[in-house]
């Protein structure tokens, strides 16, 4: 037999035998097949979409609360300045000044005259179940929106002397013998403590009454309702003396405020002093409401940078016919904070006489309109400018003699009750470009028009 066909024989029943038919293998060629997703992946994937769809309806829900709350205390102030207050609108009220969410634009110029009402005689002076009943229902709606800790507090508190009040009017209520009994005894032990020592005691009396020692219940159970009651006087007795402090100092402070007081930087300057004094300063007729002076104070304390200077350079008008508008309202200027950019402009006669150690006159290269409007009837118009330039001069044409820059005037157009107001401004190229630092900005937002702007750069050639 052929040896080749012997040998093919031999090795028939092999395993290692392999199939013509089949894929050749090569060792330097690997093919993976996709694995399919993981269970527990699909299922952490699904939870995290459902976990972001919950956060997402819970700061709808608390932006729904926080606008609620908002328009009930607008509606408290607007009851208490119309003389139709409940109690718990002057409870509200008092809370205006130590509020940080409250918005300027909700006070009026005759809130500082209205005195606030020490909160714990609001309560003790209702006479009726009724009366508390409607006070601790209004009580609870301030509760359940704020988020605030001292404003929780102070409702928190006023619930406690109002559940007390109300048990002291109901024949049905508490037993007031162990207390009419020891009513002395408890007065002096309570008398004399500090709220941190109320504390201390309130966490004494948890401890005697669950504690399995014999004892006079009810003695102990009224002590700690008086405490409670003591805790929450407190606690009101100090949030109403820091809301009065602080207007007190808004009374002092009811003038018209420096800028210089306000300022972040420059303090010390005595130009700046000078300068931001004058600013300060209103005009006749200017627009002096407390909006507008919140609106001031808070631009003026921004500063000055080292380019910058407070700019005044207020023009007269151009005369024309008065608004239709002037015989229904009272017209009135509206205040501003401007600022003009000054800089080196190293034009050839520059790089000639003049280096960066002794440095050129500083020109004008740009302006920050800052023109404030809290108080315009028709909220809707926004307020805007135009440019005017005399003589008939048109945009490119220069009348000026050399070395000087011509000018123009600016002129701001709001509506009622605010009149026109004009600058006198260097009249260059705009640049209106959107980089950061030069970056152009017209807006009207909360009551300010804001119109920054820089001219556009001149290169030299050394």
């Amino acid at each position: 037999m052929d040896p080749g066909r012997r040998a093919m024989l031999a090795n028939k029943g092999s395993s290692s035998r392999r199939d013509v038919t089949a894929p050749r293998a090569d060792p330097k060629t690997r093919v993976t097949k996709a694995t399919r997703p993981d269970a527990n992946a699909r299922t952490a994937q699904s939870a995290a979409r459902y976990l972001s769809s919950d956060e997402q309806s819970r700061q709808f829900v608390a932006d729904e609360d926080k606008f609620v709350l908002k328009q009930s205390k607008k509606k408290a102030d607007i009851r208490v300045r119309e003389g139709r207050a409940k109690p718990v609108d002057h409870l509200a009220f008092g809370l205006r000044y130590l509020d940080p969410d409250r918005d300027v634009f909700d006070d009026n110029d005759g809130d500082l005259d209205i005195e606030l009402n020490d909160p714990a005689t609001v309560v003790e002076a209702l006479g009726t179940a009724a009366q508390l009943t409607e006070l601790e229902s209004g009580i609870g709606s301030y509760l359940a929106l704020e988020t605030d800790t001292i404003n929780k507090q102070y409702w928190e508190a006023l619930r406690t002397l109002c559940e007390d009040q109300k048990s002291k009017l109901d024949p049905l209520g508490r037993d007031d013998r162990a207390l009419r009994v020891v009513a002395d005894n408890i007065d002096k032990i309570l008398s004399s403590k500090t709220y941190e020592q109320l504390e201390t005691l309130e966490s004494h009396i948890k401890a005697k009454l669950r504690g399995s020692e014999l004892i006079d219940t009810d003695y102990w159970e009224q002590l700690m309702r008086e405490v409670l009651v003591r805790k929450a006087k407190a606690t009101l007795e100090r949030i109403f003396q820091t809301a009065s402090k602080a207007r007190e100092k808004l009374l002092k402070d009811s003038g018209d405020r420096k800028p210089s007081q306000t300022s972040v930087r420059n303090s010390n300057d005595s130009s700046f002093l000078a300068t931001a004094d004058a600013a300060a300063a209103p005009a006749e007729n200017e627009d002096v409401s407390q909006a507008t002076k919140a609106l001031y104070d808070r631009e003026a304390a921004r500063g000055i940078s080292d380019n910058e200077e407070i700019f005044t350079a207020e023009e007269a008008v151009p005369s024309g016919t008065k608004p239709q508008w002037a015989t229904q309202y009272r017209a009135r200027k509206p205040r501003y904070f401007n600022r003009v950019q000054m800089g080196y402009e190293w034009n050839k006669y520059n790089q000639t006489h003049y280096d960066h150690e002794a440095p050129p006159p500083k020109v004008v290269q740009g302006y920050k309109f800052n023109i404030f409007y809290p108080d315009l009837i028709d909220a809707m118009k926004t307020p805007t400018y135009k440019i005017i330039r005399e003589n008939g001069r048109k945009r490119g044409e220069s009348f000026a003699a050399a070395g000087e820059e011509d000018t123009c005037l600016i002129r701001f157009i709001a509506g009622p009750p605010y009149e026109d107001i004009a600058f006198r401004i260097v009249d260059r190229e705009w640049d209106y470009s959107a980089k950061k630092e030069r970056g152009f900005k017209s807006s009207f937002d909360k009551g300010i028009l804001q119109l920054h702007f820089q001219f556009k750069k001149i290169f030299y050639r050394k």
